[in-house]
């Protein structure tokens, strides 16, 4: 019910701020995407539910039972290492993120994520159900190796959650307080450059929630080289309408085209 709670609220908020300040002009309106997207969004739901209930944290409390992981064999005060479980989830989850990329069979699961042709609140919920079972298996190695405390999980799966939507949002903050902000956290026009169409752009800025990662392993990218507003977002194999439905989210990666691969991108590219 936390979890729920809290996407509700974030999410409500984030679509509040698009509305009222949106960052780019809309390729499609939402009723051509959000409830494809949102619908998405259920299947993983359901999915997650019937096949792997509180596997999580479930994890976390056999690890903190039985002293699995590194946390749970070094003395630490509580708060040092409730904080520093949730830097190292975060930590593992870049590193999904990029293998992701990398992988090509991977790719074709993650690519549902990015082929949406839009950039919104609703993007931060789009992603295959195969893709969601395979971040939970990951999640949970991660939890046992890294023994979080089962508070850690619960308050790291909600922040990913939270900034998950709001890096995805269609709207931006001023300035300067963008530059200082994306320090902290991975802002909404940090993540955009991660959308785009071109290769070496969308091979940046993996970070969903802390932003040190890209900087400190060398894949961060400040901007678009077109800019905000004239970059294109998506993937080249996939831009028509008929892509944004449902039935063909959950199909995608399961067709062979030109784009599949993020190699056969940057190979395009470079030609």
């Amino acid at each position: 019910m936390i979890r729920l709670a809290a996407f509700a609220a974030v999410f409500g908020a984030v679509a509040l701020w698009e509305f009222a300040a949106p960052r780019r002009k809309a390729l499609y309106g939402r009723r051509a995407r959000w409830p494809h997207n949102l619908g998405l969004l259920l299947v993983d739901g359901l999915v997650a539910r019937l096949l792997a209930p509180g596997a999580v944290i479930g994890v976390a409390l056999a690890a903190e039972e039985r002293g699995w992981g590194f946390l749970n064999l070094v003395q630490l005060p509580s708060w040092a290492a409730f904080v520093i479980g949730i830097v190292l989830l975060d930590l593992a989850i870049y590193f999904q993120h990029v293998m992701f990329h990398a992988v090509p069979a991977l790719w074709r699961l993650h690519r549902v994520h990015h082929a949406d042709q839009d950039f919104d609140v609703t993007t931060g919920t789009r992603f295959h159900p195969i893709e969601i079972l395979l971040s939970i298996v990951i999640k949970c190695a991660a939890v046992a190796a890294i023994g979080a405390s089962p508070a850690a999980v619960l308050v790291f799966e909600v922040l990913l959650n939270a900034t998950a939507m709001f890096n995805h949002a269609n709207a931006s903050l001023a300035g300067r307080a963008e530059r200082w902000v994306r320090w902290l956290v991975v802002t909404p026009d940090m993540h955009r450059v991660h959308h785009s169409l071109l290769y070496d752009e969308s091979s940046s800025n993996f970070g969903f929630n802390l932003p040190w990662w890209d900087r400190l392993f060398g894949t961060y990218r400040p901007q678009p080289r077109l800019g905000h507003d004239a970059m294109t977002i998506g993937v080249d194999a996939f831009r028509s309408p008929a892509d944004l439905r449902l039935d063909q989210l959950l199909i995608q990666p399961f067709r062979d085209t030109p784009g599949q691969y993020p190699i056969n991108r940057r190979r395009a590219a470079e030609s």
